[in-house]
C-alpha cells in the first residue's frame, strides 16, 4: 500500500482524514505529537524514519479571530517553521514523495474580488486579524511553487476554505465561528439564558466546507497530477454570519435574543471562492449542502460532549 504521512493528525482535518485514507486503502503515517515539527532534525527525522510516498501537512497553529489576535507572532512563526521544516526535508530525505500543502483562506488580500480566483493571492494584503498566519502560509504555497521550479518537487497546493464538520474544537477562545457558535447556544440553553452574544454585525458573509468534501478534495489531490498552482477548495457558496447564526439556532431549538457585539471586529468583509479550478484540475465539487453539514455537526457536538 501507498505510505501517507498525516502532519497534524490529531487536529481536527487530520482525524477526519486518516479516517478517509484509510478508507481509501492507503497506509497512514502520523507523527507523534511530541516531535516538534518546529525543529528541522525533528522533521528530517520524520520523513527519513517514514519514507512516505505522500505527505499532507495538516500541522497548524490556528484559531479564530481571537486566537489570532493574541497570537500573531506566534501564529507565524510556528507555521512557517512547520511548513519550511516539512517541504525541505521531504525534498532531502524523500524526493520523490509528493506534498500537499494546505494553505488558507486567509491568504488572499482583505478586498479580493468576489469570487475569489487563484490569481489574487498575491493583489493585497490579507485581512489585518489573521494576516500573520495568512501569509505564512501563503509564503509556505510559494515555497512549495519555487522548489518545483527549482528542484522539480512534486508539490500540490490546496487553498481550503474555513471548515467545519465532527471532530472540530469547542471552545469559545480558540475556535472557528461555527463551532463557538454551536457552543454559545449550548451553554445558554443549558443555563436557560435567552441571550446569546455574537462578535460583530453580523452582515459580512464566508463560505463554509464540510470536512468530509476537504478529505475527499485531498484524496483527489494525492491521485490527480494538478501541478504546483494553488487551487481552491470549497463550495463557491457564501452566507452571511447572521443567516448563519440564525440557521443554527433553529437547528438547536434556541429561540432566544441575538445580540451583536459591534466593539468586536467582524473579520474579512466577505469570503466567497471560484472553484472552477478544484473542477478542472481534480473532478473536485463539494456534495454536502451546508444545512445538511451543520445537522452532521450539531449531532456529534452533542453526541461527544454529554448533551
Amino acid at each position: 500500500m501507498s505510505k501517507v504521512l498525516v502532519t497534524g493528525g490529531s487536529g481536527f482535518l487530520g482525524t477526519n482524514l486518516i479516517r478517509k485514507l484509510k478508507s481509501e486503502g492507503y497506509y497512514v503515517l502520523a507523527p507523534q505529537s511530541k516531535w516538534d515539527l518546529r525543529k528541522q532534525d525533528i522533521a528530517k527525522k520524520v520523513i527519513a524514519g517514514f519514507l512516505p510516498d505522500f505527505v499532507v501537512h495538516a500541522a497548524g497553529s490556528v484559531g479564530g479571530i481571537g486566537a489570532n489576535q493574541k497570537n500573531p507572532g506566534r501564529f507565524m512563526y510556528e507555521n512557517l517553521a512547520m511548513g519550511m521544516n516539512m517541504i525541505e526535508a521531504t525534498r532531502i530525505e524523500a524526493p520523490k514523495a509528493k506534498f500537499v500543502m494546505l494553505g488558507t483562506v486567509c491568504a488572499y488580500p482583505k478586498h479580493t474580488q468576489i469570487p475569489f480566483r487563484e490569481e489574487d493571492l498575491w493583489n493585497g494584503y490579507p485581512e489585518e486579524t489573521n494576516a500573520p498566519y495568512g501569509i505564512a502560509k501563503k509564503s509556505l504555497m510559494k515555497l512549495v511553487e519555487t522548489y518545483h521550479e527549482q528542484y522539480g518537487f512534486n508539490g500540490v497546493n490546496l487553498v481550503p476554505v474555513n471548515m467545519y464538520g465532527p471532530h472540530d474544537h469547542f471552545e469559545l477562545q480558540n475556535s472557528h465561528v461555527i463551532p463557538a457558535i454551536i457552543l454559545k447556544f449550548h451553554q445558554a440553553m443549558t443555563n436557560d439564558d435567552p441571550n446569546v452574544t455574537l462578535w460583530g454585525t453580523g452582515q459580512v458573509s464566508r463560505e463554509f466546507l464540510y470536512v468530509e468534501d476537504c478529505c475527499d478534495a485531498i484524496v483527489r489531490a494525492i491521485e490527480a497530477n494538478p501541478g504546483a498552482e494553488p487551487i481552491n477548495i470549497g463550495t463557491g457558496k457564501e452566507i452571511t454570519i447572521k443567516e448563519l447564526t440564525e440557521t443554527i439556532a433553529g437547528l438547536m431549538g434556541f429561540d432566544g435574543n441575538l445580540l451583536w457585539d459591534t466593539t468586536k471586529p467582524n473579520g474579512q468583509p466577505r469570503r466567497c471562492l471560484d472553484t472552477s479550478r478544484a473542477k478542472e484540475r481534480l473532478g473536485f465539487e463539494a456534495k454536502t449542502t451546508l444545512r445538511d453539514g451543520l445537522k452532521e455537526t450539531i449531532a456529534w457536538f452533542r453526541e461527544n460532549n454529554n448533551v
